[in-house]
């Protein structure tokens, strides 16, 4: 069996190493290769026969079960990072057998892989309320993320996608700032990532990196946590420097709370629990700045959940894989551990996170259960917008 692995990793071409042994200014092993083969890149798509030992690795739902959480890097006593190595791996299977693993018939994939067209110019600011202040240019921008298509397409669920992005501008507009949003901004591309393919994140990557260094911006702003991580990982390590810093919301919020510039207005009087996402918590070690705004909000007391922070359960869900038994199993242990805190709310700082916990919600489920649906789930965002008196338009089902 190990023989088999070793001979289909040699059909994978040169390792990746290489280049690092090279950048090092180290001699690479010699091979025996003529200087024709010596150029060519290594290749973007083998057969992999199915009955082999690599092949049942990755043609079966083994290989899309990780998570990305990290949660075993917290445990992992030689700090390997499991979960990084699974987007190459994945990155072996042909798109159209990857999608047969990504929930909801695989349109969020779609979605991103449509935006990779320069041709495309998507309607990316019919969501924008008339009243509020952007701009064209500026330092600061707001990535708004995909919020906006996941309001159409699962206009079946009381999400209220956009009234998320919305509240994000209204606050900042609060704090005498008109950020920039992009006409045509993309999709971030950490989905796409995470299931493999590099094409087309690459050219997601490059336009969106293209389009806000033209906007003259210093500083990117991000409610979504995968966007955040990204942006600051995933781009800087594609590009190098990116000439600008990128942060989440709540970093920037509990700034602005520090300076004094911050200050909520509302009395909410209300009992809630925090749930860390993955991204903004494990991947981006973002604990503190959420919870600090949260018990700044005058009426409301914030009780913790027995796992929190780098122990935090994960929703059950990345990239839209595999959303089955055992990511509801996940969303409903989490939705009562949720409940049994007494809280009212459960605030959380990921809008997908929410989405798969609110799915989870209007789904039937075992009556043990059933309580759990009383639960509220926010964004943080929608919490802090309340607590300044921001008027929201309530989300719509059709």
């Amino acid at each position: 069996m190990i023989r088999d692995f070793v001979e289909q990793l040699k059909k994978l071409g040169p390792s990746p190493l290489r280049h690092k042994e090279q950048e090092k200014g180290e001699d690479p092993p010699e091979e025996e290769a003529s200087p024709q083969e010596e150029q060519k890149p290594p290749p973007t798509g083998i057969e992999i026969p199915k009955d082999s030992f690599v092949g049942r690795l990755v043609y079966s739902d083994f290989l899309w079960r990780c998570l990305g959480c990290y949660l075993c890097h917290t445990r992992c006593p030689t700090n390997a990072v499991n979960s990084e190595f699974m987007k190459p791996l994945r990155g072996l299977i042909p798109k159209d057998e990857a999608d047969l693993y990504c929930a909801h018939g695989a349109v969020p994939l779609m979605i991103a892989r449509m935006l990779t067209s320069p041709a495309l110019k998507p309607n990316r600011m019919g969501w924008v309320p008339s009243d509020v202040k952007i701009a064209e240019k500026g330092e600061i921008l707001y990535f708004v993320g995909c919020a906006p298509y996941y309001d159409a397409e699962f206009n079946d669920l009381p999400l209220g996608e956009t009234q998320i992005a919305e509240a994000t501008i209204r606050i900042l507009n609060k704090l005498g700032i008109e950020p920039v949003v992009l006409p045509e901004e993309r999709c971030c591309g950490h989905d796409l990532l995470w299931t493999g393919d590099y094409e087309n994140f690459e050219k997601l990557a490059k336009m969106n990196v293209d389009m806000i260094k033209k906007a003259g911006a210093t500083t990117v702003i991000t409610t979504c946590p995968e966007c955040y991580r990204t942006i600051k990982i995933d781009y800087a390590e594609l590009f190098g420097d990116l000439d600008f810093e990128v942060i989440h919301l709540s970093e920037f919020l509990t700034k602005m709370l520090d300076e004094g510039k911050l200050q909520f207005t509302n009395t909410l009087n209300l009992k809630v629990t925090y749930h860390d996402p993955c991204r903004l918590g494990r991947h981006l070690g973002v604990y503190d700045p959420p919870r600090k705004l949260i018990t700044s909000i005058p009426g409301v007391e914030l009780v913790e959940m027995g796992r929190i922070r780098e122990n935090s359960a994960c929703c059950g869900v990345s990239s839209w894989l595999l959303c089955g038994e055992e990511a509801k199993k996940m969303q409903l242990d989490r939705l009562r551990e949720a409940k049994n805190t007494g809280a009212a709310k459960l605030v959380t700082g990921c809008h997908k996170c929410r989405i798969h916990f609110i799915c989870t919600q209007n789904e039937k489920v075992p009556e043990e259960f059933e309580d759990v649906k009383e639960l509220e789930v926010v964004e943080l965002t929608q919490l802090v917008a309340e607590a300044l008196g921001i008027k929201l338009k309530p989300p719509t089902v059709s």
